[in-house]
């Protein structure tokens, strides 16, 4: 098994093993990840996600580029659709999802962290989407991704040129919300804050987060649409009463 699930209260945290390999994405490793992230996205109990690699030298380093080389156009395209499948599920399950990245997330391994809500970083971390020097391109969404986290202007150098950045640059160009260390302490500190939270109130949060921009009119319709849930009325009651709120997730 080189993707491990556990629990920590309402945190999954889900770590990919292949630390001989630096957590590269092989079939079979990218299968076990969407197969887990499908599950995830189903459970109730587990109220944030949190994406890690295992050991302090790689969260993912990229794909299996061996396996890459044999591929025909047709798998390669089903191979695309399995990577996009993984990096949409982080961006659309109706849960906060982050990333806490221990060392190098290139490629796909850089992918799978833009499809994260929350990005946090080791300080030995080094991100980038260096698939032109391989004659290809990103192909799990990184050119979109990249675009909206970081801006056109610089999704378009570290694309075109491959460079990767370190920690602090990543960090000033905003592909990261911040670096520390030890990263995963950081991500399960933010993520135990986020459990804690209403989880209609975040699902529609994210939801409408990741809408077009001028999506107004929708935002302004769900806002509302909030006022009859449960946890709305204890949020709004709890913070009149001086309490901590209890949420019950309807």
């Amino acid at each position: 098994m080189s993707v491990v699930v556990d629990r920590q209260d309402a945190v999954a945290v889900v770590t990919i093993d292949r630390q001989e390999a630096l957590n590269a994405l092989d079939v079979e490793t990218l299968t076990e990840l969407r197969d887990r992230l499908r599950e995830l996205a189903e459970d109730y109990a587990a109220r944030v996600v949190v994406l890690t690699g295992a050991g302090d030298r790689a969260f993912v380093a990229g794909a299996d580029i061996k396996y890459m080389g044999s591929l025909e156009p047709a798998e390669a395209k089903e191979w695309g659709a399995l990577g996009h499948e993984a990096a949409r599920l982080l961006e659309d399950m109706p849960k906060p999802t982050v990333a806490a990245i221990n060392g190098f997330a290139l490629g796909g391994g850089c992918e799978l962290a833009l499809g994260c809500d929350l990005r946090y970083a080791s300080s030995n971390a080094r991100l980038g989407q260096p698939e032109i020097d391989l004659g290809i391109v990103p192909g799990w969404g990184g050119t979109q991704r990249l675009a909206r986290v970081c801006g056109l202007g610089v999704a378009k150098e570290l694309v075109l040129t491959g460079r990767q950045v370190d920690a602090e640059e990543a960090f000033r160009i905003g592909l990261v919300n911040a670096v520390a260390d030890p990263v995963l302490e950081h991500a399960l500190e933010v993520a135990g804050r986020l459990a804690a939270r209403s989880p209609v109130a975040l699902r529609v949060a994210k939801r409408l987060l990741n809408l077009s921009p001028g999506a107004l009119e929708r935002e302004a319709e769900e806002f509302g649409d909030l006022f009859a849930s449960e946890d709305a009325k204890e949020g709004l009651a709890a913070f009149a009463e001086k309490r901590p709120p209890r949420f019950v997730g309807r």
